[in-house]
């Protein structure tokens, strides 16, 4: 896939690396539509990546019925639809057992739904109107990108919902690919490690320095633009189908 041609949706496209990639599809001459809930956010990027090259719809990702709505909507805006990259995603960090007690159900649920029940629901609305596309080279007819976490191998005390919820990502990758393949329709994960994004930026000096310091090389928080790099990738190596791929800098999260 020429990255010309991408039509794209990304979701959390307003901020991070949503935003990232948003900003390097248009770069390159495509297309996007970001789906997040942040309206000034998603004013504030539209304008800058331009309007006539992005659009901003705010979109719950575990909607159901409003992801159906936004994806059609979306392909009209864009000309036609042929990538998906989730990136919307929350923290949801707590313990199983805290000092307050167990866990809400609600808070795993809601991780859970946002993470992987989110993923899901924009990339099946999204292949079902991908199908239909004129196959390229390869009968390729579209691609979704989305993304994980290096907590999904080893999540960390605190985060038995998020880690649960960015596995459940890797899980579905394969069998999704799977599935597409008779649609020309490639599935891939990414799973990145410690990323400067807004959230690391608001933590304290010794914080950022001591996640930077246990990424054994490049010795540092990982770049939005290497992700969207990455992602950008992805899109355009037609073999590469059904696989997660870390980025991380070699990094293994200790248990806390």
């Amino acid at each position: 896939m020429q990255l010309s041609e991408v039509r794209a949706i990304v979701t959390g496209g307003v901020s991070g690396l949503g935003l990232a990639v948003a900003e390097h599809l248009v770069a390159q001459g495509g297309k996007v539509v970001l789906f997040d809930v942040d309206d000034d956010k998603g004013t504030a990027a539209t304008a800058a990546l331009g309007e006539g090259h992005a659009r901003y719809l705010r979109t719950d990702v575990t909607d159901e019925a409003g992801v159906s709505t936004n994806v059609a909507a979306a392909k009209d805006f864009l000309g036609g639809l042929n990538v998906v990259v989730n990136c919307a995603g929350i923290l949801g960090a707590g313990r199983v057992l805290g000092r307050e007690g167990p866990m809400k159900l609600s808070q795993f649920q809601a991780t859970v739904m946002v993470n992987l029940v989110g993923s899901f629901n924009v990339a099946k609305a999204a292949a079902e109107l991908m199908q239909h596309n004129e196959a390229g080279e390869d009968g390729e007819r579209g691609a979704i990108v989305n993304t994980a976490s290096v907590a999904a191998y080893e999540g960390q005390i605190g985060q038995a919902a998020y880690s649960a919820s960015k596995g459940g990502v890797v899980g579905m990758t394969l069998p999704m690919a799977r599935e597409l393949a008779r649609f020309g329709i490639r599935v891939n994960t990414i799973a990145p490690g410690i990323f400067w994004t807004p959230m690391v930026d608001g933590m304290p000096d010794d914080v950022q320095k001591s996640l930077s310091a246990s990424v054994p090389f490049p010795s540092r928080l990982g770049q939005p633009a290497e992700f969207a790099d990455l992602v950008a990738y992805v899109l355009s190596n037609r073999y590469l189908n059904g696989e997660t791929i870390r980025l991380d800098g070699a990094v293994r999260l200790a248990p806390k």
